[in-house]
């Protein structure tokens, strides 16, 4: 088996066995040496179709997805754990501004409770005073208080 320095490096159609160097035999007849270039022009042909056959394409990508694919696994990993912090940090920011405008709607409320604490207040003071002026009232006097004369009844 080939071995590249890549997946993208291929075997160029040249030849591989050169049909001279095998004029060791010395060679005289030419059809012999026809044959002989034909041999080896197939068999580089074929050492050429081999060297770039789809299943050694397909071991180079093996190759690559064996070195990559642990990277990509942590690199996977590290996103889905950014998006569950991501997602959990979204939540929170939806749920403060939910809150938020709860809270601006309810201005009407706190304008409603300022109102009725203000009353409270007021009969507060009203009850105060009513009380201090029985209480002062209540107290006896040396001089009895002057009945007001009542008026006669008139009958029509």
């Amino acid at each position: 088996m080939f071995i590249f320095g890549n997946a993208s490096t291929r075997i160029k159609p040249l030849q591989i066995f050169n049909w001279r160097s095998f004029n060791v035999y010395k060679m005289e007849d030419q059809e012999m040496q026809l044959k002989v270039k034909r041999v080896t022009d197939k068999f580089t042909e074929n050492m050429y179709v081999l060297a770039n056959e789809p299943s050694v394409a397909l071991y180079r990508l093996q190759e690559h997805v064996r070195r990559s694919l642990p990277e990509l696994v942590q690199h996977k990993t590290d996103m889905q754990s950014w998006e569950e912090q991501s997602q959990g940090a979204i939540y929170t920011v939806e749920y403060a501004c939910s809150a938020v405008k709860s809270m601006t709607n309810s201005s009407l409320y706190f304008k409603s409770i300022d109102g009725l604490l203000r009353q409270a207040i007021s009969m507060k003071e009203q009850i105060s005073t009513s009380q201090g002026r029985s209480a002062h009232e209540a107290t006896p006097s040396p001089i009895p208080p002057a009945t007001p004369p009542h008026p006669p009844s008139t009958s029509s």
